[in-house]
């Protein structure tokens, strides 16, 4: 996971927060109960990308033509590839 724990808890009450302001939810639950459940989701999905992530440069790296990173045709490659792989972990 790329955020620390702090940085997520901190995006857990903005979440919140900001979707009790526009009452875009009714709570049928504590709000600490709710955070907890945005932390889970958010860490899930910090996981799940990082592991796309992961998938992607593999892949890049198991080029026999070796490909620079940062290079145009590697950002290509990895736009492609995370594409791709977003697709199959049902990300769309």
């Amino acid at each position: 996971m790329r955020l620390s724990d702090d940085k997520v808890s901190h995006l857990t009450h903005v979440a919140l927060k900001g979707l009790l302001d526009k009452k875009a939810v009714l709570l049928l639950a504590e709000d600490s109960a709710v955070r907890r459940e945005i932390k889970r989701v958010i860490v899930k999905e910090l996981k799940l990308v990082e592991g796309i992530d992961e998938a992607v440069r593999k892949k890049i790296q198991s080029y026999a033509k070796k490909i620079p990173e940062g290079s145009p045709e590697w950002d290509l490659l990895y736009h492609r590839f995370f594409q791709e792989e977003s697709a199959k972990k049902g990300r769309g």
